[in-house]
């Protein structure tokens, strides 16, 4: 065995064509999104005020294959195909017969996975004459994507930072405004419901439903606007499957086809990015394990409710079907700042209450052990989102090696680590916490779920 990792490259001949639709496999239909006023499904009328329509399509389109745009691609060749590595040093570390390859989506300009839906969002909205773009972003990889392809495509853009994450990653909020990005603490004094928010609690961390709440209502109020969002919905997924498309094909190259798929899920694109085209052969009868990854500060999977509910504070979005916390739920402030989401989106949640992946928790101070391993091994450091697959990875391989299984695990390393050093500095230093949700919190914000259907 080699005692360096193995990278698995493509050419840029194999840069995907076309992205991955799980809508036109899945076993059953998914439910609708709701009009929240009217309690009816949400119509192309209803998204049309931030959204362009090209995205709408794309968001309820059945077709299995959609074409990626060839200005899209042409961004794309920047960093894509990106590399599949198989960790050789940290397999030796562990003395597992499980072989371990990782998906490096870090490569990117912006260093994370964001990119894949940043670019094309920006291209579909300026194709329709949006002049600028608004967002939230947690931990600042979001906002950071979107900043990028907004300059590429001569946008606008403005950024909703929460703001636990955006005093405690100063240089993502540079990152963006380098880009020429307009970054806001969120929440914030510019909106309704920031104002709502500050009066409630001048002292909010704030979260993703609040700063999502901001960057709509901006969008709403601004006929020039348009609302950009980086996780949740069916469009944002799609984008994200250049990743698994990719990695199938760099394993196939090499004799191998992944057992196990591994990603960390805060709102679902990262999972959804590199899993569905590995739920596709699921769905044909192959055996492939699917691992959703969540902190246990804000288990929506592991601990929320199977329900219609808002995706943002405010209550300006559709109604989702969705595993939720209550959309007035604050987590606490992990590093882990783009895992911090109250729901999940609508395909992630059909797909683990219907058994066809499966979710694990876990608190902050396991899962920087395993991200210190890892940097140690493979020479990456990891962004917190993508540690948290690291960590069960890591259990995973620990776990073959018990039975004496060599298993092929892949994981999604979805950014690296490089503006989150303060979290490592907290964690080697002793001063970082584990942070569990108590269950009485996740009742009370259960309480303030919208009347709606049951799923």
């Amino acid at each position: 065995m080699s005692d360096v990792r193995t990278k698995i490259l493509l050419d840029e001949s194999h840069l995907p064509t076309h992205w991955y639709n799980i809508l036109a496999d899945l076993p059953n239909p998914p439910k609708p999104p709701l009009n929240p006023r009217t309690g009816e499904p949400v119509s192309p009328d209803d998204l049309a005020a931030i959204f362009p329509m090209a995205l709408i399509e794309q968001e309820v389109s059945t077709e299995r294959w959609i074409p990626i745009p060839e200005p899209v691609r042409d961004i794309y060749r920047l960093w894509r195909p990106t590399p599949l590595y198989r960790a050789h040093r940290l397999e030796a570390a562990l003395g597992t017969p499980a072989r371990i390859y990782y998906k490096y989506e870090g490569v990117s300009p912006a260093g994370s996975h964001k990119p894949n839906t940043a670019v094309a969002q920006a291209f579909y909205n300026k194709q329709a004459g949006i002049r600028r773009l608004a967002t939230e972003t947690g931990a600042g990889q979001w906002g950071s994507a979107l900043s990028l392809a907004c300059n590429l495509f001569g946008l606008e853009c403005t950024v909703y930072m929460v703001k636990v994450s955006y005093h405690q990653k100063p240089y993502r909020r540079s990152m963006m405004e380098t880009w020429g990005a307009t970054v806001h603490a969120s929440p914030s004094d510019r909106t309704q419901a920031g104002r709502a928010v500050l009066k409630a609690d001048p002292e909010s961390p704030g979260s993703l439903g609040i700063a999502i709440s901001e960057a709509v209502e901006d969008a709403a109020t601004h006929d020039d606007t348009n609302y950009a969002l980086g996780s949740v919905l069916n469009h944002v997924l799609l984008h994200q499957t250049v990743i698994g498309l990719e990695a199938k094909e760099q394993l196939a190259s090499v004799g191998e086809k992944a057992d196990v798929v591994i990603a960390p899920c805060g709102g679902g694109s990262n999972l959804g990015g590199i899993a569905f085209p590995f739920l596709a052969d699921r769905f044909q009868g192959e055996e492939v394990q699917v691992l959703a990854v969540e902190p246990s500060a804000c288990p929506t999977l592991t601990r929320g409710q199977y329900a219609y509910d808002y995706g943002d504070v405010a209550g300006l979005t559709p109604l989702l079907p969705m595993y939720t916390l209550g959309r007035s739920f604050v987590p606490p402030g992990i590093h882990a700042g783009g895992l911090r989401y109250h729901g999940d989106s609508a395909l992630v949640s059909q797909l683990y209450h219907e058994g066809h992946i499966q979710a694990r928790a876990y608190p902050q101070g396991p899962v920087f052990e395993a991200a210190i391993l890892f940097a140690r091994h493979e020479g990456i450091v990891p962004a917190p989102e993508s540690a948290h697959a690291v960590r069960a990875a890591v259990d995973e391989a620990l776990a073959c090696k018990e039975r004496g299984e060599a298993r092929t695990l892949l994981l999604n390393l979805s950014g690296h680590g490089h503006f989150d050093m303060g979290a490592y500095d907290a964690y080697l230093a002793g001063r970082l916490e584990d942070l569990e949700y108590p269950q009485e919190a996740i009742d009370r914000a259960l309480e303030d779920l919208p009347q709606a259907p049951a799923i």
